[in-house]
């Protein structure tokens, strides 16, 4: 009928800057070779540096009514979208939660997402904090990496690469929070924004050449979290 699905790679933004290359300044390209009449809206797609699942609609009230379907099936805690992650590590335990406050600090001059492991009722009032929280599922294990299952219950930007480093287990090329996640003597441990600079992720050798990838090729790596299925009502 009116909905459309399409894969998405990672690092294609949804919206963009006139002139810029976007998911949205895709969309009348793609109207025009699938030969619809009306235009497409986006109803559900994954952030820029995600790949998987967006979901488009040729109907205004489709794209409105889906889109609060999947506000307020959160909101009954309900878990709409299903992610898939490779991981730098392998989980403690084999399913869990992950709940934190989560919230946004300056870090020189770029804004960064922290946890904040207990938010005062002020603060989440005041909504500098929001209380977020994360199902997880171990599907496979090998060589020090992980396939998981991941299903959140709220929406908070970079959500789910916080939640992974707070599990230890950062996301395979998240260069933006993997470095919170330090090891003395092979035992991983947290570390504060301010005692972990930002910097491309670090991969043992065997990783390395596991993925074939040189030292110097290692920022090219993309953020391995996928948005692999949406539940529709």
């Amino acid at each position: 009928g009116a909905l459309l699905a399409l894969s998405k790679p990672p690092g294609l933004p949804i919206l963009g800057r006139p002139g810029d290359l976007s998911l949205e300044a895709l969309l009348p390209a793609l109207r025009r070779r699938l030969g619809l009449a009306a235009e497409l809206h986006v109803v559900k797609a994954p952030a820029r540096e995600y790949s998987g699942l967006v979901l488009l609609s040729s109907c205004y009230h489709t794209t409105k009514k889906l889109q609060q379907f999947f506000t307020s099936a959160r909101c009954r805690g309900q878990y709409p979208a299903t992610y898939r992650a490779i991981t730098v590590g392998v989980p403690a335990e084999v399913e869990g939660e992950i709940s934190t406050g989560l919230c946004w600090q300056q870090q020189g001059d770029r804004a960064m997402v922290v946890p904040v492991r207990a938010p005062g009722r002020r603060s989440l009032a005041r909504k500098d904090v929001k209380s977020t929280l994360t199902r997880y599922r171990v599907l496979s294990a090998a060589g020090g990496c992980a396939l998981l299952q991941l299903q959140p219950r709220t929406a908070f930007p970079e959500q789910l690469q916080v939640h992974l480093t707070l599990l230890l287990c950062p996301a395979l090329g998240d260069h933006k929070n993997s470095s919170r996640v330090g090891r003395v003597l092979g035992v991983p441990f947290f570390l504060s924004l301010e005692t972990a600079p930002t910097r491309t992720q670090v991969l043992d050798e065997e990783l390395l050449s596991r993925l074939r990838l040189s030292p110097r090729r290692l920022h090219h790596l993309p953020l391995h979290i996928h948005l692999q299925e949406l539940v529709l009502p």
